[in-house]
């Protein structure tokens, strides 16, 4: 009987194999305008999302409103949040490595970020970063300073 279920479970692969192959061949695998930045184990949707702030807006921007590169956020408070919740994992300098080795280096990463796709990271995480670690006007600042580490 076992061997039966290790047979049919092969067979299975092979299958799924062959017909993923089969697929890339006929249509290829044209990832051209493909925006996903893999972030571990999840990766990074770039769909887009809603990022208006659900509380009063900082002061400090001339924009009105959000915008795909962060401007509603706060900077300098995102630093200190960055610091107190994400550090432990993440790196926020190019070229030094994350203290957690599955955890991406956010400064090498930001110039390829937007904030809908930080935001949702946030809120939508898989192990073994935590979904939701901040929320709101702290994620909103997390994801400008991000950000303004790619600039």
């Amino acid at each position: 009987m076992l061997i039966k279920v290790l047979v049919a479970g092969l067979v299975g692969t092979l299958v799924g194999i062959a017909l993923m192959i089969g697929v890339i061949a006929i249509f290829g695998s044209d990832t051209e305008d493909s925006t996903s930045i893999g972030l571990g184990s999840l990766p990074i949707s770039t769909a887009t999302l809603s990022t208006a702030p659900s509380s009063t807006p900082t002061s400090g921007g001339g924009s009105s409103g959000p915008t795909s590169t962060g401007g509603g956020g706060d900077v300098a408070a995102g630093e200190q949040i960055f610091a107190s919740h994400c550090s432990s994992c993440h790196s926020n300098d190019a070229g030094t490595p994350s203290p957690l080795p599955a955890a991406p280096n956010l400064a090498q990463l930001a110039p390829s970020l937007t904030s809908a796709v930080i935001l949702n990271q946030i809120a939508n995480a898989a192990p073994p970063m935590p979904a939701g670690l901040v929320s709101g006007a702290d994620a909103d600042n997390v994801a400008a300073y991000i950000l303004s580490l790619g600039q």
